[in-house]
């Protein structure tokens, strides 16, 4: 393909910086980076805008990681076995990502959200404080288990998986919507490196804006990170719900176009 214009690499920055703010802060920066891509490089093959969209998510997820770490001290019994399924769920999907169409997840990503935005809605408590709902070996295992699925996702798909992340260790595990922000942002770091092991080899990452977007992402994901942790966990529950929502809309219009033909 073409090298993009100047003012194309602009707009991609620019939107690689609000994905990165709005990843750090609850996930779901793929919302807005993804369509970016896709709209600024037509000429680019799905393997090659997801493989780009994941170098660029790595520099911000990177810095989000490190500075939740610093500030907030996540509980490694948790993150780290999420992280390495979290891992080996990415590669997985990332191998079969050019052969699963979209439209064989989006329904089921459809209904999903909706069930995630009502019951945070309707449970204004949930993500308030940390009430953790299992113990030692059960606690580990819902961990693994979550990022196993996600993580295959990610590597698939990949738009909203930190959205995911956060709600599977609110609602399923019990963390405040803080702790699991922080939690999530190093899940979905092990996920973007993972996808990256298998995207690098097979040539599909395009590295100029890879790491122009990748810039843009670092700052946004750094600048959302310490909003977050500045804000707290009420904040972040807002941020969460606005983002599932607008995440839901986009997945319902590709789900309803799809659908008239």
């Amino acid at each position: 393909m073409d090298d993009p214009s100047l003012w194309t690499l602009v707009l991609l920055g620019l939107a690689g910086l609000l994905a990165g703010w709005v990843d750090a802060v609850v996930g779901g920066g793929g919302l807005v980076q993804l369509p970016a891509l896709v709209i600024g490089l037509p000429g680019a093959s799905p393997v090659q805008i997801l493989a780009t969209n994941k170098l660029g998510s790595v520099c911000g997820t990177t810095v989000s990681s490190m500075t939740y770490y610093r500030r907030v001290r996540p509980d490694p019994r948790t993150f780290v076995p999420l992280m390495v399924l979290a891992f080996c769920g990415s590669a997985a999907g990332a191998v079969v990502a050019s052969s699963i169409p979209k439209q064989a997840f989006y329904p089921i990503i459809l209904v999903v959200l909706v069930l995630v935005g009502a019951y945070t809605l309707l449970r204004p408590s949930i993500g308030h404080v940390t009430e953790l709902r299992f113990a030692g070996h059960h606690h580990t295992l819902a961990a693994m288990v979550a990022g196993a699925v996600i993580g295959f996702y990610d590597g698939a798909l990949g738009p909203g998986t930190g959205s995911f992340f956060v709600f599977a260790l609110v609602g399923l595990l019990g963390y405040s919507f803080l702790e699991a922000s922080a939690k999530a942002r190093i899940a979905n770091w092990a996920t973007n490196v993972a996808a990256l092991c298998v995207f690098i080899p097979q040539g599909a990452v395009l590295w100029k804006i890879g790491l122009v977007v990748g810039g843009a992402n670092l700052v946004g994901g750094y600048l959302g990170a310490r909003t977050a942790v500045a804000r707290g966990a009420r904040f972040v529950r807002v941020v969460f719900i606005g983002v599932v929502g607008a995440f839901t809309l986009k997945i319902g219009y590709d789900v309803v176009r799809a659908w008239l033909g």
